[in-house]
């Protein structure tokens, strides 16, 4: 005796009696496989119990599912022997979604239809299709040519070794229009403010003094296009580490605590690879003890951590981006990015936590005592005091420098004056949201 189990794209009705029930199983099933089987005359425990088939009863089932399904679909119904029992096998498929029973959207969870709202339902499979949808390869409805900077573009051509005609004809070359329309792409790479149409096209910074996030000592949030907003992350991350210097002949050379190269390819896979779709954006997170790159999305498709680090393998959710970063030089085709960055980070960590993908970078603090203590001979004590509080927080004010070292304000600013006047020492931005640079000799 042969049974089966009810499942997720499978169900079993005892009789055509619960043919409604039925229809909003298809539609349940539909709306989450895209596919699945229906039997009646199986009872829910597997056992075959037939049922009673005529031409009436395949009519009343097709025209059922005719008449109360939005879209329409077209199943395949016949009678099937099981176990010597007369029964309606019904073998469905779509992919026009949503589908609605009798005016409502369902969702199949385990081996029930849950009724949804269909804005629930349509989020539901955004969510469950989001791997099949580019959304960098969708048109960008309510964007004009008008939006697009022709200096951007100039400037892309430029440097891609291609010529520039028009916006339309240049955009229509690089295969970023679609039917006369502006993609995605075109719009948030070189759109005037694209922040107008994707309001999650954005960079927060941060900066923490320890190595947690309970104190903040400076915030900042930048709008524009991928390449500026690129240029923006390596500038804040370059701001708010350390810098060294070795000598390379006769030329000075800074050298920042975490390699340049290596957190700047980690910044351009953070705006390539992100999901779109998720209102959150590209976040850095500066800590005492390290940088974080984190982007939203997580890995793209069945990809591991495992197989980015140790197999170099590579998906791209953002194809269509990803080859116009590789047309200006900024990627490779193939994926080699975390190659890249390990081969000049060893120590560089990737996580996924709560689908954001975090590139972890660890600063090097004996690198920045080593950098401090080379200067302060000749110093006298508050001063080297200063440059040794400054190291390890750049954003520190002149109240906190007072307090910690035991001396007023007035005499803080005499000796940061004399710092200055020595060069060992200046101020980047005002006494807001700016900080302080040690300048090495």
């Amino acid at each position: 005796m042969n049974t089966m189990n009810e499942s997720e794209n499978i169900e079993l009705k005892k009789s055509t009696s619960e043919l409604k029930e039925a229809v909003i199983s298809i539609v349940a099933i539909l709306n989450k496989h895209q596919k699945g089987e229906l039997y009646f005359g199986i009872d829910r425990d597997g056992t075959a119990v037939g049922q009673t088939v005529t031409e009436n009863t395949m009519r009343e089932v097709s025209r059922a599912i005719s008449e109360h399904i939005e879209p329409k679909i077209f199943p395949k119904v016949e009678e099937v022997i099981l176990d010597g029992k007369n029964c309606v096998h019904i073998e469905f498929a779509g992919n026009n979604l949503p589908y609605y029973a009798y005016g409502r959207a369902y969702i199949r969870v385990g081996d029930e239809d849950r009724q949804s709202s269909a804005k629930e339902i349509e989020r539901f499979i955004l969510h469950m299709k989001r791997d099949k949808i580019r959304w960098d390869k969708e048109i960008c409805e309510k964007a004009k040519f008008e939006d697009i900077s022709v200096e951007k573009l100039k400037w892309f051509l430029k440097e891609a070794g291609k010529e520039y005609g028009s916006i339309e004809n240049s955009l229509d070359k690089l295969g970023l229009l679609r039917d006369g329309k502006l993609l995605n792409t075109a719009v948030i790479l070189f759109g005037k403010i694209p922040q107008q149409f994707f309001p999650n096209a954005k960079l927060r910074c941060a900066t923490f003094p320890t190595t947690s996030t309970a104190i903040i000592v400076d915030r900042q949030e930048y709008e524009g296009n991928l390449f500026d907003l690129i240029e923006k992350a390596e500038e804040y991350i370059l701001k708010n580490i350390h810098i060294g210097m070795r000598l390379e002949g006769l030329r000075r050379v800074d050298v920042p605590e975490i390699d340049k190269s290596a957190f700047r390819e980690a910044i351009i896979n953070a705006f390539c690879h992100r999901d779109y779709y998720e209102y959150d954006s590209v976040n850095i997170a500066v800590f005492k003890d390290r940088v974080e790159i984190r982007s939203p999305g997580g890995l793209y498709g069945s990809l591991t951590i495992e197989e980015i680090r140790k197999k170099m393998v590579s998906r791209r959710r953002n194809e269509l981006i990803a080859d116009m970063f590789h047309e200006v030089h900024f990627v490779e085709r193939w994926g080699r990015g975390i190659s890249l960055i390990l081969s000049k980070e060893p120590d560089a960590e990737f996580e996924v936590v709560g689908g954001i993908f975090i590139t972890r970078f660890k600063r090097k603090a004996e690198g920045v005592e080593g950098l401090v203590e080379g200067l302060v001979e000749g110093l006298v004590e508050n001063q080297q005091k200063i440059l040794k509080l400054i190291a390890k927080n750049p954003h520190i004010s002149k109240r906190e420098m007072a307090e910690k070292i035991g001396i007023s304000t007035t005499a803080i600013d005499k000796n940061i004056e004399t710092l200055k006047k020595k060069r060992l020492l200046k101020r980047v931005g005002g006494a807001k949201g700016g900080h302080w640079k040690i300048i090495p000799p």
